[in-house]
């Protein structure tokens, strides 16, 4: 009795194993941020995007692919040309995702390594088109109407692919090796110029001062000689008496003690014309 007991519940145990490893084998998660695409051995791939939870398939018959539909950044380099033809290396900085209802599309023609497939080739072309409308000089000054160009026609043909793009920017800009040296060139160039113009100008302004001076002492010589002509010996006695008030002046404010000769007060014993 007690045998049969055990037997019914080793067998009842057996199938409750069963059937809970075929249960568990036909669900499946999607976290969140993911959607997922069923694959069915004889439908295809069917047009039906799963949320987020857990759900029920088929064994063997369906298979899930799960999907992250969140935003992700990528960096697309490129090597193209300029208005110019300077050779340009430019680095973009994507975020992307796709559009989640079109995701059986997006596996049925692209995979699941879609952005590998398109992000590269689009973004070559769009800047391609976009960089040959600028030259190089134009491309610095003017990049923020070259990163509105890029943004505007990269979004317009990713959506023909169902992806949508959050964020472009251009995290890269450097230019060919000729072209970099031609600038460094013109720098010196310029800066040896300005060097120049300023010893130039420098020049001018000491001639000008030159003649500024001996302009003024034409005119003071000529009114010390009409000074002279009218006033005579009372000028040059004038101006004696101011410069011994000066030096009387100055020798009062040393501390050192100055000896002057016997009999002889400064400037003041000045032979006079008789």
């Amino acid at each position: 009795m007690a045998a049969q007991l055990f037997n019914r519940i080793g067998q009842l145990g057996l199938g409750v194993a069963l059937v809970g490893g075929v249960v568990n084998s036909a669900l499946y998660n999607v976290d969140g941020g993911h959607r997922a695409v069923i694959f069915d051995r004889f439908a295809g791939v069917k047009n039906l995007v799963v949320g987020e939870g857990t759900h029920f398939f088929v064994p063997w018959v369906q298979r899930p692919i799960v999907f992250d539909i969140r935003s992700r950044p990528r960096n697309v380099p490129t090597v193209t040309g300029s208005k110019d033809l300077q050779n340009v290396n430019i680095t973009l900085r994507i975020l992307f995702r796709p559009v989640p209802d079109q995701l059986p599309k997006i596996y049925t023609i692209l995979g699941i390594d879609y952005d590998e497939r398109v992000l590269p080739s689009i973004t070559a072309e769009v800047l391609k088109a976009v960089v040959a409308q600028f030259d190089a000089g134009e491309l610095i000054t003017q990049r923020e109407i070259v990163s509105q160009k890029v943004n505007e026609s990269l979004t317009e043909r990713a959506a023909q692919f169902g992806l949508i793009l959050d964020d472009i920017s251009i995290t890269h800009l450097t230019f060919g090796k000729e072209f970099t040296q031609a600038v460094e060139l013109k720098q010196v160039a310029q800066q040896e110029a300005e060097k120049a113009r300023f010893l130039v100008e420098k020049a001018e302004q000491q001639k000008k001062a030159a003649i500024i001076s001996a302009e003024g002492d034409a005119q003071a010589a000529v009114l010390l000689a009409k000074s002279f002509g009218s006033a005579g010996e009372g000028l040059v006695e004038l101006r004696r008496i101011e410069a011994a008030e000066d030096i009387a002046y100055q020798l009062s404010k040393s501390r050192n003690i100055t000896y002057l000769p016997q009999g002889q007060n400064v400037l003041l014993n000045l032979p006079t014309q008789n």
